[in-house]
């Protein structure tokens, strides 16, 4: 209950159900995309008018193989650019146009390729007016580091990718991956609890092939398993 007031089921969900993604909306937007990519390294492209008549249960987005699950969910305007990131520390960017529009059932095609051991853990859309940004990265041990979206070189869909950081035993697996601005903040959150805000202009900006600097001090044992940008109430 909030202020009140009782909590509403917005979505009812199986047992195995959890929600992964969701997307704000305004109702005047038309001639977008729902692009989707899932632990396995599956990406899929939805038409945004594909959902425009709901039901009270939901609608199926994407059909899952055996132990996949939905990983990230963002909204492309068909020119944009992808950038895949998987836990071993690679990444693939592609252009949009890579991976044809599907109805709503399709399982989708590859977007990068992992090994067995390996997950998805972050999905990117890049517009055409956002190739000035640096992509943040970030390790379970706390390290990260800014890159210029254009040293992610672009191929096609479906590969290995390049190096986004180093991940040996110093900095652990990657955890996650943001488009940042120098004045944007960052949230880096720990399985100890803990909660850190931090300016994204204070973090180095290196190359690929690089460990990265210190963004958080952990105790023994403690990683950091999360990190999102501060969205300015003021822009919403």
């Amino acid at each position: 209950q909030a202020r009140g007031r009782p909590l509403v089921n917005l979505l009812p969900l199986a047992s195995h159900e959890r929600i992964t993604a969701f997307l704000p909306l305004e109702k005047e937007q038309q001639g977008q995309f729902v692009f989707m990519s899932t632990a396995k390294g599956i990406v899929k492209k939805c038409s945004l008018e594909a959902f425009s008549r709901p039901r009270q249960s939901g609608l199926r987005a994407l059909t899952l193989s055996e132990g996949d699950e939905l990983v990230s969910a963002g909204m492309t305007q068909g020119d944009s650019d992808l950038l895949l990131f998987s836990c071993s520390g690679k990444s693939i960017r592609f252009a949009e146009s890579d991976v044809r529009v599907m109805g709503r059932t399709a399982r989708g095609v590859k977007g990068i390729a992992l090994n067995p051991d390996q997950r998805l853990i972050s999905m990117l859309v890049v517009d055409q007016n956002e190739l000035d940004k640096t992509v943040l990265t970030a390790t379970a041990r706390g390290y990260g580091k800014r890159t210029v979206v254009n040293a992610f070189p672009r191929k096609r869909r479906g590969g290995q990718g390049v190096i986004a950081i180093q991940n040996g035993s110093r900095n652990g697996s990657l955890i996650g991956a943001v488009l940042t601005s120098s004045e944007d903040e960052l949230m880096l959150l720990t399985d100890g609890g803990r909660l850190v805000r931090t300016g994204v202009d204070g973090i180095s900006e290196l190359g690929r092939n690089t460990q990265g600097v210190r963004l958080i001090t952990l105790a023994d044992g403690e990683n950091l398993i999360s990190l999102g940008l501060v969205v300015d109430s003021t822009d919403t």
